[in-house]
């Protein structure tokens, strides 16, 4: 950071950053004596950058309160980060956003060195992300309503329609929100059920932030709990399956939502329910590593009649 211009602009970029600093912890942060650190905070308000000096035992330096500049540095790894953030978040399932990528897009590479602007654009024209498709439509909404409860710690009454068209009212203590398989969920403390429960954002109809306020579970997981309740969901047929392979292939191959895994020596048992035995053979078909069926036995069976179908395709000529 020898370049003075630089050192300039990262102490904008620290006042920006910090409500409030002191003189020696600007001066150590950017590597420079406190006689030069006013030469830089004079060179800012020559700028026309309202920096506000305090004196005293806690004395320091703070931009004027309201006034706020849009990041003006970008590191190499900065620009590489916003610029796959927004590639992802186009597959995120939320129309309503669709603009305002466009728009942040161009608002950044507007601030951004000619350099770094460069790389940003081969990225987002050149780049593209595999994630899951959405499922269902999202909406923004709904989205930053219950990123909000969460954050503040606030009850929400929704109303809610179930997998089999059943409407209920409920009042919710958002824990957390998780996109997983093309579709958002926020898991919480149901009150009408007295449990924790999660809630897909597409079955949502309406939600009302509500003036009550709530303590959240400082070792709950969002994620671990939906992955959880996906496997618990009362479907007609419990199923148990020994898979010869790691965890981490396990759940790369068959999807977090299929079931729970839970390591088993060298290999993984996977606890799952099914309205399908069929569906969930054809699961087990696709997979590279060998395996065993606990339960039921009938699994065996759609098993073997998906071997015979195949076996059929394959003596076609």
């Amino acid at each position: 950071m020898a370049n003075p211009t630089v050192r300039v602009l990262t102490l904008l970029e620290l006042l920006q950053s910090h409500r409030h600093m002191s003189g020696r912890e600007l001066a150590e942060r950017l590597g420079v004596d406190r006689r030069t650190l006013r030469r830089y905070i004079q060179a800012l308000e020559e700028l026309g950058i309202p920096v506000t000096t305090e004196r005293g035992r806690h004395g320091g330096y703070r931009l004027m309160p309201g006034f706020k500049l849009p990041p003006l540095m970008f590191s190499s790894e900065e620009a590489l980060a916003v610029s796959l953030g927004l590639l992802a978040a186009q597959g995120l399932g939320i129309a309503e956003t669709a603009p305002a990528l466009a728009t942040a897009r161009t608002k950044l590479e507007r601030v951004m060195p000619a350099r770094l602007k460069q790389q940003a654009q081969a990225l987002s024209e050149s780049a593209r992300l595999e994630l899951p498709p959405a499922q269902a439509p999202g909406d923004e909404r709904l989205l930053i309503l219950f990123a909000t409860a969460t954050q503040a710690r606030q009850r929400v009454r929704l109303a809610y329609r179930d997998d089999r068209s059943r409407h209920s009212d409920r009042v919710l203590n958002p824990y957390g929100l998780v996109y997983r398989e093309g579709r958002w969920y926020v898991s919480g403390w149901c009150h009408l059920r007295r449990d924790l429960r999660s809630f897909r954002l597409d079955r949502i109809s309406e939600a009302t932030l509500l003036e009550a306020s709530f303590e959240r579970p400082t070792d709950f997981d969002p994620a671990e709990h939906l992955t959880q309740s996906i496997a618990s969901l009362p479907r007609a047929t419990a199923v148990r399956v020994r898979l010869h392979t790691e965890l981490a292939k396990a759940v790369e191959k068959l999807g977090r939502n299929i079931g729970v895994f839970t390591p088993d020596g060298d290999a993984v048992v996977l606890h799952a329910r099914t309205d399908s035995l069929a569906w969930f053979a054809r699961q087990l078909a696709h997979q590279p590593y060998d395996f065993e069926i606990l339960d039921p036995p009938e699994l065996c069976d759609a098993l073997s009649a998906q071997a015979v179908r195949l076996q059929r395709l394959a003596a076609r000529k």
